[in-house]
């Protein structure tokens, strides 16, 4: 199959690799645009592996009012450059992430941010449970596994779906930004305020 630049420049807009990339993979899959996309995407994140442990202290920190000023959101996401923190795709993926902690309220940022003994306390409150349902003893440690790592996904920002495509953890949609901006970024801390939360006890 012919590969024609449009058919690059299409791929290049939707991965945001380089067009020699691009051209290469639509060459690999014949013209075959999705296989090419995710050949590109698993590239893509390879490459973002290898800069997660790079240092991250440029970025943004925007806040995001939701709901007529009854949710507020702040967040911090740290990138490598100025260069790139000054970029719209950033301030866009900056308040996506505000909008995902304003729509589904994690409380952490990742699952080792939670404290040792607020895991104990799920998990004791899983096993009760299991127990109390007449579930044997022999299944019970995995049944307790299996809610612990819904209770993950559930108070753990990058462990939750992402709300603009709930086929994608926030983790992924990370990853997708690191490998198009070519930097670390990191989601290094967020606050969230509900209008009288505190008055709820």
């Amino acid at each position: 199959m012919k590969i024609t630049a449009g058919m690059v420049k299409e791929l290049r807009q939707a991965t945001g690799a380089g067009i020699l990339d691009c051209r290469k993979a639509l060459d690999a899959f014949d013209g075959d645009f999705d296989k090419a996309a995710d050949h590109l995407r698993e590239k893509g994140l390879a490459k973002a592996a290898k800069r997660m442990d790079r240092e991250a202290k440029d970025g943004l920190v925007t806040s995001y009012i939701h709901a007529g000023g009854r949710i507020g959101v702040l967040v911090e996401v740290n990138c490598e450059t100025d260069f790139v923190a000054r970029t719209e795709e950033f301030k866009n993926l900056v308040n996506d992430i505000a909008m995902q902690v304003a729509a589904l309220a994690p409380r952490y940022v990742v699952r080792e941010d939670i404290p040792e003994d607020v895991v104990e306390r799920e998990r004791e409150s899983y096993k009760t449970q299991a127990l109390e349902e007449g579930k044997p003893e022999s299944v019970v440690e995995r049944i307790v596994t299996g809610r612990l790592e819904k209770f993950y996904t559930e108070v753990c920002l990058m462990e939750q779906p992402f709300i603009r495509d709930e086929d994608k953890t926030m983790d992924a949609f990370i990853k997708e930004a690191i490998a198009k901006t070519g930097e670390n970024i990191v989601v290094r801390r967020f606050a969230r305020f509900e209008l009288g939360e505190s008055l709820e006890g």
